[in-house]
């Protein structure tokens, strides 16, 4: 899971509305926040290529366009509708591009990286909804090996004493690099996973970092939240990290000695977020308050255990995604901080996984990360570590609630619910996965893609399609580099859809156009892996523009718009570790759909979207999709694999 929560609404954004983002909260929030976070470690194995990495580029403004024009035309409802956002591209480029595309060039020369400071606020720090459903993305973990214990307190103590020990391995930058067949990724945001935290902010919000340089991992505490009451946890002493043992022992201390509900603070964070911060100012307000957030915010991450019991996918996903609403009341929400980058849960029945913010790092950082710390934990000869000093008790950091607060509470309580009510998720698994689809010669991600397509456009039945397909590319190749917008919807992937349900057409003509299809697919995939994709350029040019200056027509046009209208946001990721992952849609009537190519016998797709929305028509349909291009394949004469 990448980034495909950034693309809310960038291009609906009114000049007006980025001049008032760019200007709120200047008084508010460090003018440097980001320089906080400890530069990486350069030469050590996890930072070793970061010098070396090449800076995001600024595509050709005429390339740019042209991918654009070809990307409209199957979001056009007509010829002539087409034909004028055409006209209007042409005189963009002819007219105002030009002289954008050049500012944009000199910013470019004069930054490391030209997109940065924008995409952190346009994309994320500006947005002013709740983070949960919205903006944050949920892991689900598998269940524990045999040799090890499946009780909670058990449970919570293997991930965090894992947890620190991957942590102690970045610090001292001996995890290894990331990379392609084509070379190395940049590791940059890795520096944004532990001992910090979102804040919010009226505008606008920033992130927070107490990572010191020179740090070597062998101090620091850990957040662990039971019945809304918030715990410190000391996980080392004296330069080594504490046993599993150790720390199970203050765990249990917790779930012993917390057998009642306490004010539920942490739903506080999960409000729209201008709310949010005026919420967090009058906490602020007090200085046992302002230490308990300092312990938060500087904690290396946070485990949230709570009650609920999840047994089946989906109440696994819902239990991570935001949690258990009883009574009315959103008892996962209490129980949590969701402006921690990294936050595991941990259920009463053991069942577990992380809930990730999604600010300042993308999803695959933070699924490395737990992957990894599982494949330690599970590993039969993993050191668990021995005791060797004073036995720890963990600090209780009880907040001092006024009156004002337990009333923002309750709205919160009443916000986040009907948040939670008011969506729907669906969950569905073929019978096959990469390994028949390798077979067939096909890119897992593109087959997965056209799925997607064909399922969507048989529940829209003869109702036009009112936006586009969004998939994320990692741009990591780049210092700095985040993600490119994938523009799935193609005139070929159009035509192969059309074909599925016409009866003239014959199995040879299906699968010559699937090929089609899937060829488009892996182009524009790589071509945005490059930077060369179009949502990232078009909006680097509209942020060029000055005050004085209007919005070109381009802009404006309503192909133009619907075409980055997301009604289906799509993403991938890949754990063995991970049953169930997702997150929310991004438009009201819109799908979040987000799949996994990884096993070899089974494809795994989560959808989201609003209850007023046909959810399970659409699964049922990605269900359809599935088996009638397996079919299709199986009763076509294999040709070379192309992989």
């Amino acid at each position: 899971m990448l980034g495909r929560r950034s693309q809310r609404s960038l291009f609906s954004l009114t000049q007006h509305q980025h001049r008032q983002m760019a200007s709120q909260s200047r008084s508010l929030r460090p003018a440097q926040w980001k320089t906080a976070a400890p530069e990486p470690l350069l030469g050590t194995l996890t930072f070793a290529a970061q010098s070396k990495l090449p800076q995001l580029p600024v595509p050709e403004l005429k390339d740019t366009l042209n991918r654009l024009k070809e990307s409209l035309k199957p979001i056009a409802w007509s010829d002539a509708e087409y034909a004028s956002v055409v006209k209007k591209i042409d005189a963009f480029e002819r007219e105002k591009g030009q002289e954008l595309h050049q500012r944009l060039l000199q910013k470019a020369a004069t930054r490391q990286h030209w997109l940065e400071e924008w995409w952190d606020d346009a994309g994320y720090l500006g947005y002013r909804d709740s983070v949960v459903v919205n903006v944050s993305y949920y892991y689900g973990f598998d269940q524990s090996p045999s040799h090890l214990s499946n009780a909670p307190a058990t449970r919570a103590a293997g991930i965090a004493r894992a947890a620190m020990i991957f942590r102690q391995k970045l610090k001292q930058g001996l995890i290894k690099p990331e990379s392609t067949k084509e070379g190395p990724l940049c590791m940059d945001t890795y520096r944004w996973m532990f001992d910090c935290c979102r804040v919010p902010g009226e505008g606008l919000d920033w992130s927070v970092s107490y990572a010191k340089n020179g740090e070597l991992g062998d101090s620091g505490h850990i957040i662990v939240i039971r019945k809304n009451r918030v715990y410190k946890v000391d996980v080392t002493h004296n330069g080594r990290i504490l046993s599993t043992s150790e720390i199970e022992k203050q765990i249990q201390h917790i779930y012993e000695n917390t057998l009642q509900e306490y004010p539920g603070v942490g739903v506080l964070s999960a409000s729209d977020r201008d709310i949010w911060a005026k919420d967090y100012a009058e906490l602020e307000k007090s200085s046992v308050n302002s230490k308990i957030l300092e312990a938060i915010h500087s904690s290396a991450f946070v485990i949230s255990l709570e009650s609920s019991q999840p047994r089946d996918p989906i109440h696994h996903s819902r239990a991570l995604w935001h949690g258990d609403v009883i009574g009315g009341i959103p008892v996962g929400l209490r129980n949590r901080w969701v402006d921690k980058p990294v936050q595991f849960v941990v259920f009463d029945n053991g069942y577990a996984g992380l809930m990730g913010e999604h600010s300042v790092m993308d999803g695959t950082p933070t699924a490395r990360m737990c992957d990894e710390v599982l494949d330690i934990l599970y590993d039969p000869a993993f050191d668990h570590g021995s005791s060797s000093g004073p036995e720890k008790t963990p600090t209780p950091l009880d907040w001092e609630v006024t009156e004002a607060t337990t009333q923002a509470i309750a709205k919160a309580d009443h916000a986040a619910a009907e948040l939670i009510h008011s969506q729907e998720l669906g969950f569905h698994i073929t019978s096959y996965g990469k390994a028949a689809i390798k077979a067939f010669g096909v890119s897992p991600d593109s087959w997965a893609q056209m799925i997607i397509q064909l399922a969507y456009r048989r529940l829209l039945g003869t109702n036009k399609r009112n936006g586009g397909t969004y998939e994320a590319a990692s741009t990591r190749k780049f210092f700095k580099g985040r993600t490119e917008a994938i523009r799935v919807v193609t005139s070929e992937a159009d035509e192969w859809v059309r074909s599925m349900d016409d009866p003239a057409a014959t199995a040879e003509t299906r699968k010559k156009l699937f090929d089609s299809a899937t060829r488009k697919h892996v182009s524009l995939a790589k071509a945005g892996g490059q930077g060369q994709g179009v949502d990232r350029h078009l909006f680097g040019l509209r942020k060029v523009l000055k005050e004085s200056e209007g919005l070109p027509e381009l802009y404006d046009d309503p192909v133009f718009k619907r075409s980055s209208y997301w009604v289906l946001s799509t993403s991938a990721i890949f754990s063995k570790h991970f049953p169930v992952y997702g997150w929310g849609e991004v438009v009201p009537d819109g799908f979040g759909v987000a799949y996994v190519t990884g096993y070899d016998d089974r494809l795994q797709y989560t959808i989201t979207s609003r209850k007023e929305m046909p959810n399970a028509r659409f699964v049922k349909e990605v269900g359809k999709a599935a088996q009638d291009l397996y079919a299709l394949h199986s009763s076509v004469p294999p040709v070379k694999a192309k992989l």
